[in-house]
């Protein structure tokens, strides 16, 4: 029967997700338990996606890219596909009415990275980050308001704010990694090397601004996701204010994390204010 490949499918997300992100991880586990898997099928192929122009350098990346594109459609299509990550995609996909504009977006984005190294434009920039992380968001969302299509209108703003920030500050936390081993610069006229005190504080204000919205946000979003996006809210505002604190040479020589005694610090605090409706 499918229903044993689909559960077969949706552990291999849940799996891949664990992997790869015990952060995103541990706020999916505070979302109410029917979100869990929509949103760990969504991680695994935006996962899966990023891999492939991130990771296998000694293989033809535009090649399993374009497979992969085709192969996710295919899956759409027929509602089923023989890769477990695209079959769970699939699923949430079509269960929620993801709208395919969002996923074609996404996978432009993971395109750009595979032929652009240096972003000149503020427009460009917009243009990754809708890709990259506002339309994820906006997959999440879409499982949240559950078909709810004025619920979703209303909150997509400041998802995609949200969505804009969290990626932004993995550019930050990134910067090293990013040019000294794949060769990008994201932000437009910004010399990596020469990354001084008001540069850097520029960058951070446009993030704060993105943060302020998002919240917003996150305080109208249905009981059973709220306390999850709060979660990985406050773990990226912890990891934002803990890279304002740093000089920009501190920046350039490692990536910044947050430790684990830090990060289940900031879950209890989470929950008190959780418990207290103090979101």
């Amino acid at each position: 029967m499918k229903e044993l490949f689909d559960k077969v499918s949706l552990r291999t997300s849940r799996m891949t997700t664990r992997a790869y992100s015990t952060s995103f991880s541990l706020g999916i586990s505070f979302l109410q338990k029917k979100f869990h898997d929509p949103i760990y099928a969504i991680y695994g192929f935006v996962r899966f996606a990023d891999e492939i122009v991130d990771t296998f350098h000694d293989f033809d990346k535009s090649s399993l890219l374009e497979r992969f594109r085709a192969d996710t459609y295919q899956a759409i299509e027929e509602g089923i596909s023989l890769n477990p990550i695209l079959n769970s995609f699939q699923f949430v996909v079509n269960k929620y009415n993801i709208d395919h504009d969002l996923i074609e977006t996404f996978l432009h984005s993971m395109e750009m990275d595979l032929h652009k190294s240096e972003y000149t434009s503020e427009d460009e920039l917009k243009d990754y980050v809708l890709g990259s992380a506002e339309v994820v968001g906006l997959m999440c969302l879409k499982v949240f308001t559950e078909g709810d299509q004025a619920y979703y209108d209303r909150l997509k703003f400041t998802a995609m704010q949200l969505g804009s920030a969290f990626q932004k500050i993995n550019f930050l936390r990134d910067l090293h990694t990013d040019y000294m081993k794949l060769g990008r610069t994201y932000f437009p006229g910004l010399d990596v090397e020469q990354l001084d005190i008001d540069t850097k504080r520029s960058l951070e204000v446009e993030i704060e601004k993105e943060f302020a919205n998002g919240y917003e946000g996150i305080k109208q979003l249905p009981k059973g996701a709220r306390f999850g996006v709060y979660v990985a809210y406050v773990y990226y505002f912890a990891l934002f204010r803990k890279i304002q604190a740093m000089p920009p040479s501190t920046i350039l020589s490692s990536r910044v994390r947050i430790p684990n005694r830090k990060k289940y610090t900031l879950l209890v605090g989470c929950y008190v204010r959780h418990s207290l409706n103090l979101i």
